[in-house]
Formats: C-alpha cells, sequence, structure tokens
C-alpha cells in the first residue's frame, strides 16, 4: 500500500497541496501533522510508523516534509525500512525500493544537510558582522538602565513584590526577576 504523509510547520499552511500530489500518486491512506520539523515527536509521523506492514511504500511530497536534518532522516528512513516498507519522495524522485534509489536519497539528503549548515554558517558570519559593525539584533531591552536602577530600589529597599513592580513597569514578572542585584547576580 501507498502511504501518504504531509508535514507543515505552522497551524496556518494548508496542507491541500501535499494531500492532492499524495493522492495522485495513489496513498491509500494518507498522515499528516501541522508541527515543525525540527520536532521528533510527531503524532501522525509516529503513528504511521507504527501502522507500517512489509511492503507498503511510505511517500511524500518532498523528504524535508520528513525530516529537517540528515541525521533524523536517516533515522526515520531506517525504521520505514526495518518494518519492511519503502520510501518515496515525490520532487526528488527517490524510491529507495531500488538499490538506484537508496544511493540518491543518501547523495540528495547529505546534500540538503550541507545546505542547511552553509544557511546557518552564513546567518552566524553576517550576525557576527553586524555586532563588530555595533549594530545588535534581537529584541530591545524591556527596561532601561535607569528603570533596573528603580526595579532594584523598589524591589531590595521598598519590599515591593515582583508582581506589582512588573505592573508598574508594564513587563513581565519574568523580565523583573531577571534584574540583577547591586553585585550582578540575579535574584
Amino acid at each position: 500500500m501507498i502511504i501518504g504523509y504531509a508535514r507543515v510547520s505552522t497551524d496556518d499552511q494548508s496542507l491541500d497541496a501535499q494531500t492532492d500530489a499524495l493522492t495522485a500518486a495513489g496513498a491509500g491512506k494518507l498522515f499528516a501533522d501541522k508541527i515543525s520539523g525540527s520536532k521528533r515527536e510527531r503524532p501522525e509521523l509516529d503513528r504511521m510508523l507504527e501502522q507500517l506492514r512489509d511492503g507498503d511504500v511510505v511517500t511524500v511530497t518532498k523528504y524535508d516534509r520528513l525530516a529537517r536534518s540528515l541525521k533524523d532522516l536517516l533515522e526515520i528512513v531506517e525504521t520505514i525500512r526495518a518494518r519492511g516498507a519503502g520510501f518515496r519522495s515525490l520532487a526528488e524522485d527517490i524510491d529507495t525500493t531500488t538499490p538506484a534509489g537508496r544511493l540518491v536519497f543518501h547523495v540528495f539528503a547529505s546534500i540538503a544537510q550541507f545546505e542547511r549548515e552553509r544557511i546557518s554558517e552564513r546567518t552566524r558570519e553576517g550576525l557576527a558582522s553586524a555586532r563588530k559593525r555595533g549594530r545588535i539584533g534581537g529584541r530591545p531591552p524591556a527596561l532601561t538602565s535607569a528603570q533596573k536602577d528603580e526595579v532594584r530600589r523598589m524591589r531590595d529597599q521598598e519590599h515591593r513584590s515582583t508582581q506589582e513592580i512588573a505592573r508598574l513597569f508594564k513587563v513581565s514578572e519574568r523580565t523583573v526577576r531577571r534584574v540583577e542585584d547591586v553585585n550582578g547576580t540575579l535574584k
């Protein structure tokens, strides 16, 4: 039996294009998750893997729908193989039910992992370069230095509650708790 697996990362994304392609490829049963591919706990993927039988072929539209890392992809495909099933990716024309398909699968998976690592490396390089030029990314601090001083005073001298201080500064209680004491250690 051809078994289709579809995945999107967020609830506002649609599975329709994937499920249509899998149905057109002959999938008799479909499993779908709306969860990040980096998460290993994917309920429908796990359910599908449990139900695999000898001779089944797990089919996806693109292999990145199955996993985000080479290690995870290889582990999942090995689980599929151990259950006597094959793996097929429509976009990359990979079919692990043949020796040539297994070779192509490993080559494509390695290239994809290499590209993800290069993207991550370029991102880190760009952030480091920006920091050297004085640009700091990320969210601006919730409290200024003066406000942090006031939080310390209210907390340490007036003994006000974290909840009250957070309400006054319109920040979370966690932000108030993260303000260091005068010695530079977290309270």
